[in-house]
Parts: C-alpha cells; sequence; structure tokens
C-alpha cells in the first residue's frame, strides 16, 4: 500500500496520477463511499482512495473514536489482502494533512483532526511507502 498525504492543494493528486495514470479513482469528494466498495469487485491493477479525511468526517457524527478505527483498519486489512493477491496490484490512499495550523475550538473538528490522525497511524503502519508533498515536492519518508 501507499499513502500520500500533504497539505491541501499541495500537489498529491497530480503526483498520484502522473505515478499511476491507469488507476480506478474512489474519491469521498465526488461522493464515493468506502465503506460499499468490495475488493472483490475490482479487477483493475490499481486502485486509489482520495479523501480519507472527509470519510473520516461523514462518520464522527454517527460512531465513536474506537469504532471509527476499528472500520478503518477493517477496510485497510481487506485492500492490503487484495492488493497481496496479486503482485501487480496497488492500493493507494490520499489523505490531506490537517493537522497543521490552529487547534479548532469546535469540539467536533477537534475530534475530527484527532480521529483523522489516529486512521493516518493506522494506515501507515501497513504501507511500504508514504510520500509527504509540501508545495509540489514530494519526499518519501517511508519505504523506496
Amino acid at each position: 500500500m501507499h499513502f500520500v498525504t500533504g497539505g491541501a492543494f499541495n500537489g498529491k493528486r497530480a503526483r498520484v496520477k502522473e505515478t499511476y495514470p491507469d488507476a480506478v479513482w474512489l474519491s469521498a469528494y465526488r461522493g464515493d463511499s468506502f465503506a460499499k466498495i468490495n475488493p472483490a469487485d475490482f479487477r483493475n491493477f490499481t486502485i486509489i482512495f482520495e479523501g480519507l479525511e472527509a470519510w473520516v468526517k461523514e462518520l464522527i457524527a454517527e460512531k465513536d473514536p474506537d469504532d471509527i478505527r476499528a472500520l478503518f483498519r477493517d477496510f485497510f486489512s481487506r485492500w492490503q489482502a487484495w492488493e497481496k493477491a496479486d503482485n501487480r496490484r496497488k492500493v493507494v490512499v490520499i489523505g490531506t494533512d490537517i493537522h497543521k495550523g490552529i487547534v479548532p475550538v469546535e469540539g467536533e473538528l477537534r475530534a475530527w483532526r484527532d480521529i483523522t490522525g489516529w486512521v493516518y497511524q493506522d494506515l501507515v503502519k501497513k504501507c511500504e511507502q508514504v510520500d509527504l508533498i509540501w508545495y509540489g515536492i514530494c519526499q518519501t519518508i517511508k519505504g523506496e
């Protein structure tokens, strides 16, 4: 698995499109629901999940932090198994870094920020490669 993170509008999408031009994109920003996505339905070799932080935000009102983390851990495990079943497969996850700057006053926004950070940590443990992109510059912080 490959995780790409960095600030909003810092070049994550462009870098991933350049690196994986034939991938299937599933995006929180387009309204795709990660919960309804089943690995068995995909025959493509590269799947990209965009907007991990947005999917986390959708769940905050209805689930507690531990349940959200468990849901994403299961999601990552299923896709990691799909990826490992064929060495031509690749799962790429794009998540915007929402942790810099002023800590929000609103409790829900602070919770979103905290839970997103925990979910990112869980994902990074499973990833072979993690890239950080700021201002179009890519820095590999784990892996290749």
